[in-house]
């Protein structure tokens, strides 16, 4: 339970349906948090019995972000629904995804961190939480669905009713075997319903407005934390033209990605856009619009949620819609598994700014088939 909306409808709609609810804060360790205000880890708010109590049968997940107020917040709700609340200390853990953000910056990549986190830690380090408590699922606020196939004997991921805020795409990286025991109770309701259910409840969350930013990064400047981390790497260095030619200086290629147009520092007289980072050089590269278009691209470390021997063509290849970023819509593509858990994946149209760091995900439809990260 993250103190957001979602992950308290969530909580209040498998009540609803029967469930014994465990509530989870995870305490990841963001600015503002005090140690000190709270929950001692692993102990339930209400009183009840800690880990490892017989009665446990159902673990909401953290969704969204993760301050101090958050966690009074989702504290707040569960003693509204009358369940046991206990905050998981995760901060080591969560020390290994802010490592991998600024170690993908200075490699020249735009990382998703959402998706890291939903990978290694809210179905990941959180469903083995919900084992030592004797949990049989993990649930959490996404808006998603999570549906059983019975052709094939196995569970499946899906997207979310409400377009708008469908999150299937931060969770392709979700175990295949994990998905039998997630839950996702408002992927098949649209946000108006989840906050007027909200009201209805008289849950005092019902009107919070939804988290814009990266937790660890609450201002959003993501060079400045980067530099406070690796001072050493984030250095002045040389803007180049699409010739090779020095026509101004940036401070620290980790303050740009691919596409990126506004604040580049350089003025040419016409629209330009950042078409590359190399980080041994450290230097951009600024060119049109057009220098951005890709018919393809490689990503490794694929997790395939759907057999792709049972769905690929003779040649290997799968016709899917494929998304290459969180607010993008999915396009008409084509994607093959190339070994060592690498896929390509071809548009049937060049794809504008597809930037090394992030995700591509491949849809059949409403169903995620799999994904990877673009290389």
């Amino acid at each position: 339970m993250s103190g957001g909306v979602d992950s308290s409808v969530a909580a209040a709609l498998l009540l609803r349906e029967g469930y014994e609810v465990v509530g989870c804060f995870m305490r990841l360790g963001s600015p503002g948090e005090s140690l000190d205000e709270l929950q001692p880890d692993a102990t339930p708010s209400n009183g009840t019995e800690g880990p490892g109590c017989g009665g446990a049968r159902l673990k909401i997940g953290h969704q969204g972000c993760c301050s101090i107020n958050d966690a009074a917040d989702a504290r707040l709700v569960a003693a509204k629904l009358d369940i046991p609340f206990y905050v998981c200390n995760f901060k080591k853990d969560f020390g290994r995804i802010i490592d991998h953000f600024v170690a993908e910056y200075n490699a020249g990549r735009t990382p998703n961190p959402c998706v890291r986190c939903n990978d290694w830690l809210k179905f990941g380090k959180l469903h083995e939480y919900a084992t030592q408590i004797d949990a049989q699922f993990v649930a959490s606020g996404h808006y998603a669905r999570v549906e059983h196939d019975p052709v094939h004997g196995r569970h499946r991921l899906l997207r979310g009713i409400d377009l708008d805020k469908d999150q299937s795409y931060v969770l392709f990286g979700v175990r295949p075997d994990r998905l039998a025991r997630t839950l996702l109770p408002i992927g098949g309701l649209r946000k108006p319903e989840v906050r007027a259910l909200a009201r209805e409840l008289d849950l005092p969350v019902f009107d919070k407005p939804d988290s814009q930013e990266i937790c660890f990064v609450p201002d959003n400047d993501y060079a400045g934390l980067i530099a406070r981390r690796t001072p050493e790497a984030v250095k002045p260095g040389a803007v180049l033209d699409g010739a090779g030619r020095v026509v101004g200086e940036h401070p620290g290629q980790q303050h740009f990605t691919i596409g990126q147009r506004r604040r580049v520092g350089v003025a040419l007289g016409h629209p330009i856009y950042v078409v590359d980072r190399d980080p041994e050089a450290n230097t951009i590269t600024v060119g049109p619009r057009d220098a951005l278009d890709r018919d393809a691209c490689v990503a490794r470390e694929a997790n395939w949620l759907v057999d792709p021997a049972t769905i690929a063509d003779h040649d290997g290849w799968i016709r899917c819609q494929a998304k290459i970023r969180y607010n993008s819509p999915p396009v008409a593509a084509r994607v093959r598994t190339t070994g060592d858990a690498s896929i390509e994946v071809r548009f049937d149209k060049p794809q504008f700014a597809i930037a090394p760091g992030q995700a591509v995900v491949c849809y059949d439809g409403e169903v995620v088939i799999g994904g990877a990260w673009i290389a």
